[in-house]
């Protein structure tokens, strides 16, 4: 049980990568409040990880509204009695498409949700978090905010001000043992992934894999893997990080 005893929330826990993640972290002895707006679907994680005889509660909320994550982390720490880490897995994007045909309006919730949730996920858990002297936040970036590419402009954008925020915390949160560190997936088997094509094809999902050297997309469970090493005390001397679960995309 590499996460017994810690509590983590786990934001966009409804489907896709987040409720793999808040799956694995169950089976690894975490207590997980699995957040989501679609609140069926958080709803439907957090039973089933209670059926599997894990620990789970579900909480609906936007990460994008301060109202919102206020409330979500005092649920945690009244649900569970303590909170020691926060996946912000909560993403949006816009389809595949020039950049000037993405409406304003798509502009700003890509950035409120990608952006702005770090921003108030930090601030409401890291007075907590210097209080007990121990913390931890993982970032859900993307390949995409490291090697862009055209037709996703300004969701490319939105995971580059991620990552580069996630290491400006890191290195500020440091001296209150607060670790920041950011996973980097490759596109997957979400509901994200049309939009990242553009359309949901086998001819489209063929070009795509073709980029990737280890030739197949991402699944939940790749990106589970490696959120749980860095929930875990096996990286309590790492920060900062961002590791590409990409299959070679990024060479």
């Amino acid at each position: 049980m590499r996460l017994d005893h810690k509590i983590a929330i786990v934001t966009g826990g409804a489907s896709g990568f987040g409720a793999g993640i808040a799956r694995r972290f169950a089976e690894e002895g975490a207590r997980i409040v699995v957040n989501d707006v679609n609140a069926p679907g958080a709803q439907a994680v957090a039973a089933a990880i209670n059926a599997a005889g894990g620990r789970a509660a579900a909480f609906a909320g936007d990460v994008s509204k301060d109202q919102d994550v206020d409330r979500l982390v005092r649920f945690a720490l009244a649900e569970f009695g303590g909170l020691n880490v926060i996946v912000n897995n909560a993403g949006t994007t816009h389809r595949n498409q020039p950049m000037l045909d993405v409406s304003e309006e798509a502009f700003d919730r890509i950035y409120q949700v990608n952006v702005k949730g770090l921003y108030l996920t930090a601030k409401h858990a890291v007075p907590h978090f210097r209080a007990q002297h121990d913390g931890v936040f993982i970032t859900i970036a993307s390949t995409a905010g490291v090697r862009p590419r055209p037709g996703l402009t300004w969701y490319n954008g939105s995971k580059g001000a991620a990552i580069i925020t996630s290491r400006s915390m890191a290195a500020e949160l440091a001296p209150d043992n607060i670790r920041v560190n950011i996973i980097n997936p490759v596109a997957g088997e979400t509901a994200m992934l049309a939009d990242f094509m553009g359309e949901d094809t086998p001819e489209r999902r063929a070009q795509f894999i073709a980029t990737i050297p280890l030739g197949r997309l991402s699944q939940p469970t790749d990106i589970a893997a490696a959120a749980v090493f860095f929930a875990s005390d096996e990286a309590a001397f790492i920060t900062g990080a961002c590791l590409e679960v990409d299959g070679g995309r990024c060479i």
